[in-house]
């Protein structure tokens, strides 16, 4: 007990380079604890319970000097994290197997401790070193993590983060009758949304403790059972810092980040989606009943997780909080010169194949699959992953094939999103072991070309309404590995790709140089809101195309948050999200139009489950399809129409026209002793626009309006 120190501190020390926290002078004051001190084992890494004692492991292969830091705070004041820090300097001969440090603390309390580490090495940056030990750094192996408990208290924007633990509660009873839903790839639905935006507004109905919160979304799930879909795809809920914009003065200090893909820890669920401040414990538990709650009601959890970079910026603007102060040099990509390589386009990009990084970024996979029961990932940014530890690009990266082939991982969806900001496109081309799904960015392009009536675009929208076969047609993939997309978190909603030309980017202080320029959108003929009541009727006819073509296209279809009533960000592209009701689902909104717009969205969703012809495990052969078309060379033809052949004979009719003026079309003979129905007119107004039972007497011809979109079925 002589290394230990009581010390009265803040957690960070802050350097006045990194213009973030004000260096403070440290009363340090001898003590005595009461606690017996063993060195301590190497594993498992983190915090674990062996016999009556705390054991504290960390990796640093470069560390000179590692010392834990231990908070005993009164709950009261978690928030400020005040209260006597108590530190134990680990001894590198007692202390430290291999490049893990280690110490074994008996007595100490099974719960409501923080805890963090100073580390200091090396000081050469040329060698990639930054080392800085008035630093107190997150533990990157913290199964919780506190910091200030409520989302956006600006009152707090400079709290600190250290790890907890909690070895008192009892373990989450998940209940005799739970099972996972264990719903087919090919029969996929999915839901992109954000855990807060989900019911942060008022016109949630919802209570203010929950709103914005795990249990928020239970609150919510006869809404997306209403809807028709059968999976979330949360953005990310790893713990992060909502304010790390308003650390230093900067164009954005007055952005909240409420999208989350700027991780702290990668075993932590964000503290601040709790329930009235609940802290890490409760938001642990909390998101346990939100996974429970959601598998009972037969829809799967997929987590967007961000393991390209994380929080602690570029060299510029550090955000020191964890990896950069244990060990940069190991858990980032450098050049030759120790400088961060940015693949990312945040400043850093994770050191993702190196064998310590790579088997951290396992350890969390692992973590949310078997604590909290997680069905899947969707990896942002996943080409970083493919890249060497010197960022250049591998052909089968180990951490992609670990993936795959990962036993706890085996019943997990796993979809790539196959690109970073380094220009490394692999959209078809991603390894993937044939496991391996992607975010199928040639789809959302194709699709929005042909919609709003680009030329010569037809046979690459047929090819994508098909699956894709020119992308995913190898080795064993199937056409469900084609996750087919028009909308996602980044860019326009789906009303702003019908509303704008161009970005409006005003509000979030980048100038408009954020996101993409090549949106495809189109504004129907006057850019942003209108009166306009022939405008407003063609953003909804084009709304529901893209709809229906979503949902009629071989392969799993994902659709955003708020698509289903019209939201829109009134053209803000923007990258991170901006906390204002433009990013929140508005409740208000959606009851005003659930006759219309949710109607047909839902309807059509779960006519897509009621019919196994848009859903084929396999590629679409000449029995499974017809092409109505002898025009295909022509690029001035902006008019599509099949027929899906069923098994039994119930075909289906489809067809777009994308021309501005009407296309008489003869139909197909239907089978035998069958007549067509008319399911789907996105021309006529609700109800019309979609008769789940159709409507019969269609004859032998149909005229198809402008801008509009027909699903007939051949029924008895």
């Amino acid at each position: 007990m002589d290394r230990a120190r009581h010390r009265t501190t803040t957690v960070y020390g802050g350097r006045a380079q990194e213009g973030v926290l004000e260096e403070e002078t440290s009363k340090v004051i001898e003590s005595r604890p009461s606690w017996k001190v063993f060195p301590g084992q190497a594993f498992p890494l983190g915090v674990s319970e062996v016999d009556n004692c705390m054991n504290f492991a960390i990796f640093s292969q470069h560390a000179t000097a590692v010392t834990l830091c231990l908070v005993l705070p009164e709950r009261g004041s978690i928030d400020a994290l005040d209260g006597g820090m108590i530190e134990m300097v680990l001894d590198p001969d007692l202390n430290k197997t291999g490049d893990i440090w280690h110490i074994c603390i008996e007595d100490l309390p099974r719960s409501n401790v923080l805890y963090g580490y100073r580390i200091d090495g090396p000081g050469d940056r040329g060698k990639g070193h930054r080392f800085d030990s008035s630093i107190v750094l997150v533990d990157p192996y913290a199964k919780l993590v506190e910091g200030r408990r409520y989302f956006g208290d600006i009152s707090l924007k400079l709290s600190k983060f250290l790890g907890t633990y909690d070895f008192d509660s009892l373990p989450f009873d998940w209940g005799e009758n739970y099972k996972l839903p264990n719903i087919s790839e090919k029969d996929l639905v999915i839901y992109e949304m954000n855990v807060r935006a989900f019911t942060s507004d008022e016109s949630s109905g919802l209570d203010s403790n929950i709103r914005g919160s795990y249990l928020g979304v239970i609150e919510k799930i006869p809404h997306l059972l209403e809807l028709g879909i059968n999976a979330v795809e949360l953005l990310p809920v790893f713990e992060f810092d909502e304010l790390e914009f308003q650390r230093f003065p900067n164009p954005r200090d007055h952005m909240i980040n409420t999208w989350g893909y700027s991780t702290i820890n990668f075993f932590a669920p964000m503290s601040r989606y709790a329930s009235a401040g609940g802290g890490s414990v409760n938001a642990s538990r909390e998101f346990k009943q939100m996974v429970k709650a959601l598998h009972s009601a037969g829809i799967e959890v997929i987590l967007d997780v961000v393991y390209n970079h994380t929080n602690e910026a570029d060299d510029a603007f550090p955000y020191t909080t964890s990896f950069r102060g244990i060990d940069n040099k190991v858990y980032y990509m450098m050049d030759n010169n120790g400088q961060l390589l940015n693949f990312s386009g945040c400043g850093n990009t994770l050191n993702c194949n190196h064998p310590v990084v790579m088997e951290l970024i396992l350890d969390s996979l692992r973590h949310w699959v078997t604590e909290y029961h997680v069905d899947g990932f969707r990896f942002d940014l996943a080409s970083v992953l493919c890249r060497g530890i010197d960022g250049s690009p591998i052909n089968a990266p180990p951490l992609i094939r670990a993936i795959a082939k990962d036993a706890v991982l085996s019943r997990c969806k796993i979809i790539a999103e196959p690109w970073d900001c380094g220009g490394l496109y692999l959209v078809g081309s991603f390894p993937n072991w044939d496991r391996w799904a992607e975010w199928n960015g040639k789809y959302r392009d194709d699709v929005r070309k042909f919609i709003k009536g680009d030329s010569g675009v037809k046979g690459s929208f047929a090819t994508r309404v098909a699956g894709s076969s020119d992308l995913y047609r190898v080795n064993n993939r199937r056409p469900y590995h084609s996750i087919n997309f028009v909308i996602a978190h980044d860019g326009f909603t789906l009303r702003d790709l019908v509303s704008y030309n161009f970005k409006h980017n005003k509000a979030n202080g980048e100038g408009g140089k954020d996101g993409s320029n090549d949106n495809f959108s189109w504004n129907c003929g006057f850019e942003g809101e209108t009166d306009d009541a022939s405008i407003r009727a063609l953003r909804s006819r084009q709304m529901k195309n893209f709809h229906l073509a979503l949902m009629i296209s071989q392969g799993t279809p994902m659709m955003l948050m708020g698509d289903e009533y019209g939201h829109t960000r009134y053209g803000n592209n923007n990258s991170y999200g901006h906390d204002t009701a433009i990013n929140n689902f508005l409740w208000d909104q959606l009851d005003a139009r659930k006759s219309d717009h949710f109607r047909f969205f839902s309807k059509v969703i779960k006519y897509r489950h009621a019919h196994e012809v848009f859903s084929r495990e396999n590629f679409l052969n000449t029995n499974d399809i017809t092409w109505h078309e002898d025009n295909w060379e022509n690029p001035d033809s902006k008019f599509l129409a099949f027929t899906l052949h069923d098994r039994s004979g119930g075909d289906i009719y489809v067809a777009f026209n994308s021309h501005d003026y009407f296309v008489k079309v003869l139909l197909p003979t239907p089978p035998k002793k069958r007549n067509w129905f008319r399911v789907a007119d996105t021309n006529l107004k609700s109800p019309d626009d979609f008769v789940l039972d159709g409507v019969p007497s269609v004859g032998n011809t149909y005229n198809i309006a402008p801008y509009s979109s027909i699903l007939l079925e051949a029924k008895f």
